[in-house]
This record gives C-alpha cells, structure tokens and sequence, in this order.
C-alpha cells in the first residue's frame, strides 16, 4: 500500500525524540553481529533483530545505512550473537563505547577458509549463536532491511541480555503460573505443563 500526501506530512511532524521513547517501552533481546573482514573479525551490536521464517529458516536485522555493518552484509557471511545478562560491557564496545581493558573472546573456524562459509567468527560465550548468509535486503527508510538465511544454529546455557526503556536489563523471573507458550499461532498449553518444563529446566541447569 503506497502511503498518501497526508501520511508524508503527518510523518514529517511527528517528534522524533517522542517516537524513540515510545518504541523504547517495547523491550528487546541485544545482538553483536560479527562478520569477517581482511582486517580480522569485526561486529556491530544489533536490537533491531526478528525472526522472520521457519520454512525456509530466515531472520532480520534493521541496520544503520551509514553503519558499516550495513554495507559489509551485504555478501558477506555473518554470525547473529545473542548476549547473555552479563555481557553488557560487549555490548557496549560494539556499539561504539570501548570498554577499557575489555578483551573480546572470539570463537573462529578451525579452517580459516572457512569464516566466509557456514560458520563466520563469532562471541565466546554468547546465549545463542544464528549463522547465516545474506539473502535479501530491502530499503527501510534511514535504515536496510537485510535478511539473512540462517545455516546453523548454537544454543548455550544463560539468561539472555535485555533492553529497555533506555537501560540494559534482565528478562526476569518467569510467570509461574502462567500457560507454557510454544507458538502464538496455536493454543498454549496448561499452567502445569508450563511449570513442569520451567522446573525440569532448572534442575537441568543447577
């Protein structure tokens, strides 16, 4: 749908600093998104991040269009870290904001030939790691829409890194009671089932 004259111009009047506080309410997960350069491993920290399909396995990433992670994805093979709650100082230095004395722990190939193919560098200890390889992008205003097609997938121990309104946070304790949610797109399961799995996670992790 093409948006009309009186859209542009309610757009145009919008506060944009009012827009930035309100998206700002909906938390999201934190991402480093790492790729390989002649340079050696780079990476860029990422909130605009979504799954996007399962069939076939794709996400999205909103990126910067002055960022240089924006022009690097465009082919080149690419690594989607999830943080874990305490990798805030990480976050922070691939945002731009060097923590002093930080050392960044990188897991690469073994192959080196490798980091343009399947598996690109990626963060030691991260929550989860997306391999992926661009597929499509697409214009999103000030920012590109780059899909990538995800290839493998690593899941690890932790709570994930959060943000919010402004602050890093923690996802919190979880809804005991509440139903167990696999897919929105079918009913959810009783409370019970939901407790049971949450107490089977714990004691797999104590």
């Amino acid at each position: 749908m093409t948006a009309t004259s009186t859209d542009r111009i309610e757009t145009s009047r919008m506060d944009r600093r009012q827009l930035r506080r309100c998206l700002s309410r909906f938390p999201t997960g934190v991402t480093v998104v790492t790729y390989q350069t002649e340079a050696g491993p780079r990476g860029a920290t990422v909130t605009s991040f979504t799954s996007v399909s399962l069939n076939p396995p794709t996400v999205l990433l909103a990126l910067n269009r002055k960022a240089q992670v924006c022009a690097a994805l465009d082919k080149t093979p690419f690594a989607i870290n999830v943080l874990r709650s305490d990798q805030m100082d990480v976050a922070l230095q691939f945002a731009g904001r060097p923590r002093p004395g930080l050392r960044i722990a990188w897991d690469l190939p073994a192959d080196s030939d490798d980091a343009d193919g399947e598996h690109p560098p990626s963060l030691s200890g991260a929550a989860a790691v997306l391999f992926c390889r661009p597929w499509r992008r697409y214009d999103g205003g000030d920012h590109v829409l780059q899909l990538g097609a995800v290839l493998s997938v690593e899941q690890r121990p932790g709570e994930p890194l959060a943000f919010g309104d402004g602050r890093f946070m923690t996802t919190g304790l979880p809804m005991f009671d509440g139903p167990m949610v696999f897919s929105f797109e079918r009913p959810p399961s009783p409370g019970w089932v939901g407790a049971a799995h949450r107490l089977h996670s714990y004691l797999e992790s104590a």
